[in-house]
């Protein structure tokens, strides 16, 4: 039923653009620009690809307390919410669990990379202050050339607030249940100071037993600019405090009232803190621009990993320094692109049990207490990029691209080598689970083509494509925390080729986006039947991506956003614990259908009213495809009231229907296991705008 109510609604998106459209003469409509795809503003409508832009208006009008309320906002893009501010992310993707699982999304902020191209992390998105961006643009599949390492299935392009856009004073605060409470603002000094300061703090109870998070943000910028030259400087700082809730185990249990708010890992906790100094410099004259962006980052986490036995004490953190620097140069109608990239980073990371495990005589002997890890790695990240767009007739402009990379690892194990204990003894049963290599240093080289075009219809209607591809160096965490008594991890970089066709049109009532994508992605890590890490996994994954507004009358508007793919494994093997992948079937945790429809309601200048349905067909918990999640449907309400012209009250009811539902869902180790999703919930915020 879900897949079919999505494609009902989505119908009209597919009507010819003109039908809807006045003529172009008459039309109001204001063309939208967007940043991320040459790093400077450029008409959507020109763009030779894919892009979904998350606008400041729909931000602010959302409010999300975690970015799966947002993010799935653009197409081809689906989140599992986790425990407190985790989540997993899928972009034309899978939700990608286990080995191999981060590193295939690359999150930036103003252009720049938030961790180092051989440091992923799952959750890196609640390193961003996301909840004040004043745009957020999502790029579907791999990028062009001026994306490497890590844009493997997509990116999400943070953009912050700048000076002087809306000078004054923005004040919110918010309030919830299980004592939710958080404040946020904005100060912006304008022309006379330039100087902005956003900053945010919450705190959450959290809505199942012993669980709750306290989260803070800051963001600082400053801006000079002269007809020629723009220079600004920029800090973020963000830090989070979150006591985490596990998974809850049985058929169905997140439908169970006495188990869906238990939480039998009460000892879990995660703290991670992050900060980012940065500098946007760029000089324009005729002809030519020069965009030097450099950065200063720091992050560190502390974790438990209540989900092993034994729940080892996880510490990891990162202090990197690099620079993206670009030429575009401009000739007529055409446009070269050229750049180079320069990152150093130096990774630590350390593993360490407090207590015996528990459990069988296999267990308590192969994961014994004491430290399993203890490495260092300085990376080194050395990219050029040429780009080159051109108008081979007056309508049809081609982009053609090349990217190379090269990654070098140096990598340090501060303890004694192999898979014996911290002190040198050896564990029963073939040795200890934990297996640290020699020191060693690791390279890998990439080269990433580009092929794209963009046909002008109308004035309003564009058709794009592209063939690209897109890669995924190994992480440092997949070459030197081995197990099993692996003493080297030979892998290669994840490959994945795209080719994607789509139709863009932006007339005065009918705006919106429809793609159709095919890729094949080789060299996928996975643990073998050895417990082994080995590249050798491939995948397909085929489908249609759409997202349409329409402007019904002035005061109702339909936004609608869906999507249908199928991922399936493209080889056969027995992996670690009896896992089997077959060629065919659908990769885990994949839906084939998801979306929502948002109806927007503004009888009165001072009112808007909103109704949301956002679903989630039913998909597959194991490789095996032998047992399923049937899927859910969410129906979400917001108001927004002018109480005055310096204040606004808005209310959000979240899951209006109460609906028992899994943020995740999964099987392993021969058990049904859970996230359970957050009930009915009202949220209140009152804000005040000065000037």
């Amino acid at each position: 039923m879900t897949a079919w109510m999505l494609l009902v609604a989505a119908m009209p998106a597919f009507a010819p653009a003109d039908a809807w459209a006045q003529p172009a003469a008459d039309s109001q409509t204001i063309e939208e620009i967007v940043v991320t795809s040459a790093r400077r503003g450029q008409p959507t409508q020109s763009v030779a690809g894919n892009i979904a832009p998350l606008d400041a208006d729909t931000i602010g009008a959302v409010g999300h307390q975690h970015i799966e309320q947002l993010l799935p906002r653009a197409p081809g893009v689906w989140m599992n919410r986790g425990s407190g501010q985790e989540y997993l992310l899928a972009i034309r993707s899978p939700v990608l669990t286990g080995s191999g699982s981060c590193g295939a999304f690359l999150a930036l902020e103003d252009g720049i990379p938030t961790r180092p191209a051989g440091f992923c992390n799952v959750n890196q998105m609640f390193e961003l202050f996301t909840e004040e961006a004043r745009r957020i643009e999502v790029i579907r599949g791999p990028a062009n050339a001026m994306y490497g390492s890590n844009a493997l299935h997509g990116l999400v392009n943070v953009l912050m607030p700048r000076v002087g856009a809306e000078p004054g004073t923005m004040v919110a605060l918010e309030g919830g249940p299980h004592d939710y409470f958080r404040i946020r603002g904005t100060l912006d000094g304008g022309p006379p100071t330039p100087a902005l300061a956003s900053f945010l703090y919450a705190d959450d109870g959290g809505f199942r037993d012993d669980s709750g998070y306290q989260e803070g943000k800051l963001y600082l910028t400053t801006e000079r600019q002269t007809p020629a030259v723009r220079l600004s400087g920029s800090f973020t700082a963000t830090d989070l405090r979150q006591q985490t809730a596990g998974y809850i185990y049985g058929e169905d249990a997140y439908r169970d009232p006495s188990l869906n708010r238990s939480n039998a890992n009460p000892e879990a906790f995660r703290n991670a803190s992050s900060q980012r100094l940065y500098g946007i410099w760029q000089r324009n004259d005729e002809r030519i621009t020069l965009d030097i962006r450099p950065y200063l980052r720091h992050s560190e986490m502390q974790f438990l990993q209540h989900f092993l036995p034994g729940q080892p004490l996880e510490n990891n953190s990162q202090t990197s320094v690099g620079a993206l620097i670009s030429w575009i140069v401009d000739v007529g109608e055409q446009r070269i692109t050229a750049g180079i990239d320069l990152e150093f980073a130096d990774i630590g990371l350390t593993e360490t049990q407090e207590a015996p495990t528990e459990g069988s005589d296999f267990l308590r002997e192969t994961r014994p207490a004491g430290r399993h890890y203890d490495f260092d790695v300085n990376s080194a990240n050395l990219a050029a990029y040429l780009q080159a767009e051109f108008k081979a007739t007056k309508d049809l402009t081609l982009n053609v691209g090349v990217r190379a990379e090269y990654l070098l690892y140096e990598y340090d194990n501060r303890m004694l080598d192999g898979n014996t204990r911290d002190d040198g003894s050896t564990c029963g049963f073939g040795g200890c689970l934990y297996s640290r290599p020699a020191d060693r240093s690791d390279s890998f080289t990439n080269i990433a083509p580009k092929l794209a075009m963009n046909y002008r219809l109308t004035p309003t209607t564009s058709v794009f494509a592209s063939l690209a591809r897109g890669f995924r160096a190994p992480q440092a965490v997949e070459l030197y925390r081995l197990q099993s008594g692996q003493q080297v991890a030979d892998l290669d970089a994840e490959i994945l080729d795209s080719a994607e066709i789509g139709l863009r049109w932006d007339a005065s009532a009918w705006s919106g986006e429809a793609t159709a994508f095919t890729m094949l992605k080789t060299g996928s890590l996975y643990r073998d039947a050895e417990g082994y890490n080995v590249s050798g996994g491939r995948s397909r994954h085929r489908g249609l991506e759409f997202n349409t507004t329409w402007q019904i009358v002035d005061s109702l508007w339909l936004n609608l956003t869906a999507s249908y793919a199928k991922h399936t494994y493209d080889f056969d093997v027995t992996a670690a614990r009896g896992e089997t992948f077959v060629s065919g079937n659908d990769i885990d945790t994949a839906p084939r259908w998801f979306g929502n429809a948002e109806i927007n309601y503004a009888p009165l200048a001072r009112a808007t009213f909103s109704l949301q349905w956002a679903a989630v067909g039913d998909y597959f918990l194991d490789a095996e495809n032998r047992f399923s999640y049937p899927g859910h449907d969410l129906v979400n309400f917001r108001a927004l009231l002018r109480l005055t012209e310096r204040f606004t009250l808005t209310a959000r009811l979240n899951n209006v229907l109460d609906e028992d539902i899994a943020d995740r869902a999964d099987y392993a180790f021969g058990e049904f296991r859970y996230f359970p999703g957050r009930g009915r919930e009202l949220f209140v915020e009152l804000r005040y705008l000065g000037r």
